[in-house]
């Protein structure tokens, strides 16, 4: 058995169906984990810039749900659900995210939270289902910009809110 022959290449199974974003969040990890695990900090960041967030029901725990509706700056709704999948304080965070329980187009996303220095490195790693899903996500809801819209809303309420909180 040589080496030579054994070698193979590690690419993902899914990196046709996959979006990663990621951003450094001025913020201890625990307070930034801390905005995704309360009703009460989500409904205030989450979503991209002009968004607004209504909670329907929350329950933060593995295999508890978050039904929600995204109100869009031109008056649109968009109705929300996510159920907990996994959650590892203050790690990792795995989620099923669709328009609605049993949804066949939801979307699997990790969020990880790792120190980075005294601020923390935020990546959201989201796999759908199919390539084309992706595809449209991206072209027709503009998934990677509203990410990374979500991750600066996110930044500025950790910082500006929880963090000015925490000192005080």
């Amino acid at each position: 058995m040589t080496g030579a022959s054994q070698e193979t290449r590690a690419e993902p199974t899914t990196a046709d169906r996959e979006i990663v974003i990621s951003r450094v969040i001025d913020a201890p990890r625990e307070l930034v984990f801390e905005a995704f695990t309360e009703v009460r900090h989500l409904s205030r960041w989450w979503g991209p810039e002009g968004f607004t967030t209504t909670t329907r029901s929350f329950e933060f725990r593995e295999g508890g749900e978050w039904d929600f509706v995204l109100h869009g700056p031109d008056g649109t709704d968009y109705s929300e659900w996510i159920r907990w999948v996994r959650i590892a304080p203050p790690e990792r965070i795995a989620l099923l995210h669709g328009e609605f329980r049993d949804d066949p187009n939801a979307f699997e996303s990790v969020i990880a939270f790792a120190p980075d220095g005294a601020a923390t490195r935020i990546e959201m790693r989201t796999v759908f289902p199919s390539k084309e899903l992706r595809d449209e996500a991206i072209e027709k809801y503009h998934a990677i910009e509203g990410g990374r819209q979500t991750l600066s809303s996110l930044a500025a309420y950790v910082t500006e809110t929880l963090r000015k909180g925490a000192e005080g």
